[in-house]
């Protein structure tokens, strides 16, 4: 073996011994985004930051809508001018029929005798179905939105407030989509890639729009065009999202609903100790009503032949009293 040879197999032992003594990170990387993992990152930071922003009393100790009182009159009608070309589009995947990695529980779909009349049955909630989350879904410490406590709400007959019969009117206001695969020029977000505020003002400044007080915001990550490309995977063990720390931003602009092609939460979390901080923040804490799993890749088709990322939004759940949420339509209107 050559001194040249040798010289090098002693560099690069060196090089081995001095990594070796140098500290390991603790800390995640997180793609896209900083390599630390910024607050909350655990479940007492977590806690402290529920308690800075939640919404409880807001709006009223009895008050059954959350941030959806940002909707008025007024929001409405601005929203109603945004259907200037007549296009509507429906955000909900077509009901999944059969058992996947991502889809347990299926929607059944029998015919009744004579043929002309059927009968439905789906276990909606999860990372399959369209649907919304009403806010009697998630509690944090034994407390709903508002502060009601667990046996206030929860019964075997359903929910005794928060319910989704409150949205029996429906929904109509601004709705405005993100397409963070747009923005980031991929095809979709691989799982597990957290969505971040200045993620989310990247793309306003690409968009040219501005998310305000009554807007529903639809996060695309592409999952159904992943799902379509690669087949299901375990979206509720790894998928991207939201981070956490996104919460207090929605308190900000005033941001009423939010929705998503997947159930809104990256996963993992990145918060030890919650495997849904964002779910749990959102619903919980400020009162901000959930649309899961809705396939945004025709509205994102049509917002971008119109360049035009915002529209009319309508929502109208069946009224069950006492409902965790409903399978649910929602419209964009172009």
């Amino acid at each position: 073996m050559t001194r040249i040879a040798l010289a090098l197999l002693a560099a690069a032992a060196l090089s081995v011994a001095l990594a070796a003594q140098q500290p390991a990170s603790t800390e995640p990387i997180l793609s896209p985004g900083p390599s630390a993992a910024r607050f909350p990152r655990n479940t007492e930071e977590f806690d402290r930051m529920f308690n800075e922003i939640k919404n409880w009393g807001r709006w009223g100790t009895d008050d059954q809508l959350g941030a959806a009182n940002l909707i008025t009159q007024e929001t409405r009608k601005k929203a109603l001018a945004l259907a200037k070309n007549g296009i509507t589009v429906s955000m909900a995947h077509a009901p999944l029929k059969e058992v996947a990695p991502d889809n347990p529980n299926p929607f059944n779909h029998t015919m009744n005798r004579g043929l002309t009349t059927d009968t439905y049955s789906v276990s909606y909630h999860g990372y399959a179905h369209s649907h919304i989350d009403a806010l009697c879904h998630f509690l944090w410490k034994d407390q709903t939105y508002n502060g009601f406590r667990r046996e206030e709400v929860l019964s075997e007959k359903g929910c005794l407030k928060l319910s989704v019969d409150s949205y029996k009117n429906g929904v109509v206001t601004r709705g405005v989509l993100i397409d963070m695969p747009r923005l980031k020029k991929v095809p979709w977000l691989e799982p597990g890639t957290p969505v971040f505020v200045e993620d989310i003002e990247a793309w306003e400044k690409m968009a040219n729009v501005k998310i305000g007080p009554g807007d529903a915001i639809f996060l695309r990550t592409g999952r159904w065009a992943r799902r379509e490309k690669l087949g299901p995977w375990a979206v509720g063990r790894n998928e991207a999202g939201y981070h956490a720390s996104v919460a207090p931003w929605l308190k900000q602009r005033g941001v009423s609903f939010v929705g998503s092609d997947d159930a809104q939460d990256v996963i993992p979390s990145l918060v030890e100790g919650i495997t849904l901080p964002f779910h749990t923040a959102i619903l919980a804490g400020l009162g901000v009503d959930i649309l899961d799993n809705q396939d945004l890749e025709a509205v994102a088709e049509t917002a971008a032949k119109l360049n035009r990322w915002e529209f009319l939004l309508t929502v109208a759940p069946v009224p069950v009293t006492g409902g965790t949420g409903f399978p649910a339509n929602a419209l964009a209107i172009f």
